[in-house]
């Protein structure tokens, strides 16, 4: 896991004339299948608290002190629990950082990280109490991509399959990582990315904002440059459009309406199966330096507690009792580790109809597993126990050597 460290309590303070200048333009579209759309998208000024309409076209903001809000949310549960989940995760998300961030007088990187990952902890609480206590929208979920823009660095909650991508000098990389289960077999080396693309369970995600009680966010960070550009984008864009593609037509298209407008139609071109969000944004000013060699793009974790990397620390420096009775810390009980078959894991793969329940749950893949479906995990277990299948066929054969061997000498 990628680390990039910088002194996370300053950053450079936006002034009048020396600001982060951004052109966005969001779109989202129902798709070619789908008669709902349960995406949603959310673009705000972060001075303001104001969401973005682009009902007139795209957006030219010099970013302030508090910066701006990007968020992509894809919903599942059937169409009216997906639609809410994805909107509720959208208003909940800038209602938090409402309430702690645009209050604070003083905002550093680490105090903006930190209101991210609590306005997104607390919206998949609220959603999560909502499902409960009203039955037709129990086990209502959404993915949630949140890139918000501080001084001259992005930093990006994620939570689920949604995806953001940097595009700079031509090229896509994916500054995000996805939280499902073929992302895990990839990481594990059971699958190559290649395989894990044409899966048919490739949609299976392991956390998602509402259907558990708790949720642990990854939190990354990047360091901006002149003229890089953020696709914040449903899956329903990145299982048909790929990043050198992605890359291809933002170099082409300078206006950020047209580029969003171009993703989309591609999409739906090759089908069009989900719905369809795309949030563009493309930054320059004199805040930004230009790119230089050896800049470094893709997924870098941000260290703060209460995150993906802070666990995976804990989990991997945790030691057994020693025998002199000293016991270490144990790893958080409230905050459990993330594995493909102990967990939420919970995306639609064969809806026909938006007024369907989703048919992909935790406990199916579960069943999965013990009935022989999840081919990769099987052949772990296969290969484990090749060394007891060798040892029991030399001990027959040495018993039947024996035996002959008696017999001719009898």
């Amino acid at each position: 896991m990628t680390v990039t460290t910088f002194d996370s309590n300053s950053a450079p303070t936006p002034r009048d004339d020396r600001r982060v200048e951004v052109r966005v333009f969001a779109l989202t579209d129902v798709g070619c299948s789908r008669e709902h759309n349960e995406d949603a998208f959310l673009v705000a000024n972060l001075e303001s608290g104001t969401p973005l309409d682009f009902g007139r076209g795209h957006h030219e903001i010099k970013a302030d002190a508090h910066g701006l809000l990007f968020l992509v949310a894809d919903g599942m549960g059937g169409a009216a629990s997906g639609e809410l989940a994805s909107s509720m995760a959208s208003a909940l998300v800038l209602e938090g950082l409402r309430n702690t961030w645009m209050s604070a007088g003083s905002p550093t990187a680490k105090s903006f990280a930190e209101a991210l990952r609590d306005a997104t902890v607390a919206a998949n609480a609220r959603i999560h109490l909502h499902a409960r206590d009203y039955p037709e929208h129990r086990g209502m979920g959404t993915t949630a991509t949140i890139a918000g823009l501080f001084g001259d660095r992005l930093f990006v909650v994620q939570v689920g399959d949604s995806r953001a991508y940097l595009v700079r000098d031509g090229v896509a990389q994916q500054i995000t990582k996805d939280q499902s289960l073929m992302q895990r077999l990839v990481e594990a080396g059971e699958l190559t990315p290649e395989e894990a693309e044409v899966s048919d369970r490739r949609n299976i995600i392991l956390q998602a904002l509402g259907p558990e009680a708790h949720v642990t966010v990854d939190l990354t960070h990047q360091q901006l440059r002149s003229g890089d550009t953020l696709i914040v984008c449903s899956d329903g864009l990145s299982g048909m459009v790929k990043a050198d593609e992605i890359a291809a037509l933002t170099a082409a298209e300078p206006d950020v309406r047209m580029l969003c407008r171009t993703l989309v139609d591609r999409a739906n071109a090759r089908g069009g199966p989900d719905n369809i969000t795309v949030v563009a944004v493309r930054f320059d000013g004199d805040a930004l330096s230009p790119s230089v060699t050896g800049d470094t793009v893709g997924y870098a974790a941000f260290p703060l507690a209460g995150t993906l990397f802070e666990q995976t620390k804990e989990l991997a420096n945790f030691q057994p009792v020693p025998r002199n009775g000293i016991r270490r810390p144990s790893p958080p009980r409230s905050a459990p580790a993330v594995t493909p078959d102990a967990s939420f894991a919970e995306k639609r793969m064969t809806e026909t109809r938006d007024d369907q329940p989703a048919d992909r749950t935790a406990a199916g893949a579960r069943a999965e597993a013990a009935t022989g479906n999840a081919e990769p995990l099987v052949t772990e277990r296969r290969r484990a126990a090749q060394p007891v299948f060798i040892v029991l066929a030399v001990v027959a054969l040495a018993a039947a050597v024996w035996t002959a061997l008696t017999l001719l000498g009898g």
